[in-house]
């Protein structure tokens, strides 16, 4: 077969021929080689790397939309889970450790370095949801999740981001997409507890001026305990 654009000529090199059962059921595919004369020869049942090759063949998204959530070298320890369809997902961890927290006028509370405790972050190209753990060691799907200790959270995890321009790249590597999500989280100005639900037992803000004239860890003890595991978030 010649194009209409192209001098390329094109030779039959296989074919597939779809059974669809009666009634109701799954369909069945044979593949077939084409002899030289382009006679269909050799029927057998469409194997997987048939398949694979296929989808391959029928792939038309950029290299960009491809190279989205693609690790740039070894999957990075810290990361949990990686869903790549739709707009993507990613469920990720991060030790206890100090952040710098920026505070909005009216909290009266200067920005600074914070310690917060473990949290596991879960984020898709929209949305982020944020949790905290109690263990110093990887969690596995069975470890139980704390509320965040944070502003600017709903009771189910969820981050209000506010006016924070969050645009994850559609070709962002997966060490982008979650460098981007902290560095939106932590460059944005915590502001209040949404539906005045306090993230931990006692004073949230009290607490966090203690951590920052102090530099202890955060006391885990504090944090309140939700009814998920890291499992329902996989």
């Amino acid at each position: 077969m010649e194009t209409t654009d192209t001098a390329t000529l094109y030779h039959p090199a296989a074919a597939l021929v779809v059974f669809t059962p009666e009634g109701s059921g799954n369909p069945y595919i044979e593949y077939y080689d084409m002899d030289e004369s382009g006679c269909p020869v050799n029927p057998h049942p469409l194997t997987v790397r048939e398949a694979q090759s296929l989808a391959k063949a029928l792939d038309t998204r950029g290299e960009g939309a491809k190279a989205f959530l693609k690790p740039a070298g070894l999957l990075p320890p810290s990361v949990l889970h990686i869903n790549p369809s739709d707009n993507g997902s990613v469920v990720w961890y991060t030790k206890a450790q100090q952040f710098f927290m920026h505070f909005a006028q009216n909290l009266h509370l200067d920005s600074g370095a914070v310690a917060l405790p473990a949290l596991v972050w879960k984020a898709d190209r929209k949305r982020l949801y944020l949790y905290a753990l109690t263990r110093k060691t990887k969690p596995d799907a069975a470890t139980p999740l704390y509320v965040a200790p944070v502003l600017n959270a709903y009771r189910d995890g969820a981050i209000c981001m506010g006016n924070v321009d969050v645009n994850i790249k559609s070709a962002a590597s997966l060490e982008d997409f979650t460098a981007a999500w902290q560095a939106y989280f932590f460059g944005s100005y915590f502001s209040h507890l949404i539906g005045g639900n306090n993230p931990v037992e006692g004073n949230l803000l009290s607490l966090y001026r203690q951590l920052m004239e102090s530099g202890a860890p955060f006391p885990v003890a504090q944090l309140v305990k939700t009814r998920l595991t890291l499992n329902d978030l996989l």
